[in-house]
């Protein structure tokens, strides 16, 4: 049980400095920091994990099920989120940095691992 106080309080930070930063760009009239939407990726992940935490302790044929299919849906949703992008640079729709792309990308698949593993915990 305090493994998962302490999970959802990390969470709860990561989501209040994202939130700080976005105000941030918003007031200064700018995009926001690249690290923004990793901040938000860690505050997922962690939200996450202190919902799996009983579950992750059991290392049962269950538990190993939910992070192989959650895995493999994730990749194919990592290629998607990479094609989208690429084809959004591509024909220059959107224009930003290197740094910013990765993070999104970075952002991105932090946050569909974990969410496919909670939604994998609810189906079996």
């Amino acid at each position: 049980m305090n493994d998962r106080i302490t999970y959802a309080v990390m969470g709860g930070g990561f989501l209040l400095l994202g939130i700080f930063l976005i105000f941030v760009a918003v007031m200064a009239n700018s995009a926001p920091v690249p690290f923004t939407y990793i901040a938000f990726a860690i505050a997922i992940m962690c939200l996450c994990i202190s919902y799996l935490v009983p579950e992750f302790f059991h290392k049962d044929e269950r538990m190993q099920l939910i992070k192989q299919k959650g895995m493999f849906y994730s990749y194919f949703a990592f290629l998607f989120y990479s094609i989208v992008l690429q084809t959004l640079l591509q024909f220059e729709i959107i224009n930003i940095s290197a740094l910013a792309a990765i993070n999104i990308l970075t952002g991105l698949m932090i946050s569909n691992v974990f969410i496919s593993f909670v939604i994998l915990a609810r189906v079996y």
